[in-house]
């Protein structure tokens, strides 16, 4: 792969992991071991039986996690502090081959782009949770999980475009940014409730 390749299968598991973090481990494992794709750097060691049961057994949890209105919005809260440096590490293990400053440059990007898909789909989850229904929550789900697996697959197979379509969803984000970061600050209050076994501010729903 050259620069642009690796930079596009970087950043787009970055961005995927922020959606779906066991699903993007999970597909890129698969599609290395079975040859649809190669995978750069360091993100070979994904070619693993044990790592992809344990991805596909942790997508299975948040597969259902997901379809629960307020346990999806406690999920995604806890899972800022996974999502967001996973989605950091795998840019970096994608670019180990190349020179140092690329690695660190990916390695920011990552986080970064991780953070919005992240931040982007808890807003999403708290606005449905107000919905007195489960199916707006069920959709949501099926959507996040078929972008995430057709997005990491594009960028597996086809680097470069992913690129595009990350660029149009940046030009989403900073549209609704003002409404992501308002979220990120609520799911970080109902993480320190959580963990400090404290009710969970009913404003984390909202």
């Amino acid at each position: 792969m050259d620069l642009i390749q690796t930079l596009g299968l970087a950043l787009g598991a970055s961005w995927t992991a922020g959606i779906n973090l066991y699903a993007t481990v999970a597909t890129l494992g698969l599609l290395q071991h079975y040859k649809l794709a190669e995978l750069p750097g360091g993100l070979h060691v994904l070619d693993n039986w044990l790592i992809i049961g344990i991805a596909i057994f942790l997508y299975t949890i948040e597969f259902v996690a997901d379809k629960v209105p307020y346990v999806d919005t406690i999920w995604d809260a806890v899972h800022t502090f996974v999502r967001v440096p996973a989605g950091a590490i795998l840019a970096l293990a994608a670019t180990t081959n190349l020179h140092p400053t690329v690695q660190v440059a990916a390695l920011m990007l990552g986080g970064g782009l991780a953070l919005t898909t992240h931040g982007t789909k808890a807003t999403a989850r708290a606005a449905a949770n107000l919905s007195p229904e489960p199916v707006t929550n069920w959709m949501l789900s099926f959507v996040e999980d078929a972008v995430a697996i057709g997005a990491i697959a594009l960028a597996a197979i086809h680097p470069v475009a992913i690129l595009v379509v990350i660029a149009i969803f940046l030009l989403i984000f900073f549209w609704i940014a003002p409404k992501v970061v308002r979220r990120i600050r609520r799911m970080m209050g109902t993480v320190r409730a959580f963990l400090g076994g404290q009710p969970v501010p009913e404003a984390s729903f909202k």
